[in-house]
Formats: C-alpha cells, structure tokens, sequence
C-alpha cells in the first residue's frame, strides 16, 4: 500500500490572532522575522479568543534574549487569582544566530523591531516582527495619495464595467 496523501484539512493551518495595522503606516518593512512567544496558559487562552492588542509594542534585545513590549493580552475570565498581568514583557524565541544577525542590524541608526502581526501555527504562538524604518511625514502622504489614486483608477474601471 502507498502513502496516505494529506488534504489540506490534515494539515494544521495558521489562526490569526491579531495585526498591527498602523505599523505598516508609520514604518516602512525592511526584513520580516518569525518568532515564537513564551506565554502562560491564560494568556494562551486568552490569545486563542483573539483578546490581544499591538498596538504601541516593539521588541528589543536585552541581555543577549529578545523581548516584546507592550502588547496586551486581554485577561482570561476562568483563570481567577492565577491570571496574568495585561501589558508585561514577554520573551521571543529565536535561534542564537538570528539573534546575532538582528543585533549588528538594529545598531543601524534608525532601525528598530516591530511585530506585525501575532498568529497560531502548528499549535504554536508566534509573532512576526518587522525591521523597521520610520517614514517621514512627507513619504506618510506619498503613500497616501498612491493609494487614494489606485482606489479612483479601480472605481473607474469597476464604473466603466457596469454599463
């Protein structure tokens, strides 16, 4: 007998927990980088709801681990006096080479990490950070009035269609 041949139901896919849709506004992406996330059961089941937040958070590198600041972690209801604090800092799991890399990156005037967007895959917490360079307010409107013009031209065409 051959192998079995997997469908994609087989296959675990990715649960998107949550974006950080303004750092795509404020930054220009560089590089993007995967990493898991140490978390507390609660906090697990708490992200699982899609009770979680990026907003404001960047990670750095302290004392040779990378770390995530700031992201919100709504509380988990059932967990009682063993719940977790909302915004405390959380450690990133990245290979030791990696780390190496980012940090001859990040020594870089202007460059920082920002996480992107964090998601299950496999059954596994991950975040994906972004090496990032602030935008300037001028290159803010150019992106603006690129996108307000390719929202006009598709307007046009889907307008011209319906005739």
């Amino acid at each position: 007998m051959g192998k079995k041949k997997k469908n994609k139901k087989d296959q675990p896919g990715e649960l998107m927990v949550c974006t950080n849709s303004r750092a795509l506004m404020r930054y220009s992406i560089v590089e993007r980088l995967e990493a898991g996330i140490v978390l507390t059961g609660s906090e697990v089941k708490s992200m699982r709801a899609k009770h979680a937040d990026l907003e404001g958070s960047y990670a750095t590198i302290d004392g040779g681990e990378l770390w995530l600041h700031k992201m919100y972690v709504g509380p988990y209801e059932q967990a009682g006096a063993f719940g977790h604090e909302t915004k405390q800092r959380r450690k990133l799991l990245v290979k030791s080479q990696e780390l190496k890399r980012l940090l001859g990156k990040l020594t870089v005037r202007g460059f920082t990490l920002i996480p992107t967007r964090v998601y299950f895959k496999n059954g596994w917490a991950k975040v994906e950070l972004g090496l990032a360079k602030g935008k300037d307010v001028g290159d803010r409107r150019e992106d603006l009035k690129r996108k307000t013009a390719v929202r006009e031209a598709r307007a046009a065409v889907n307008a011209g269609r319906h005739r």
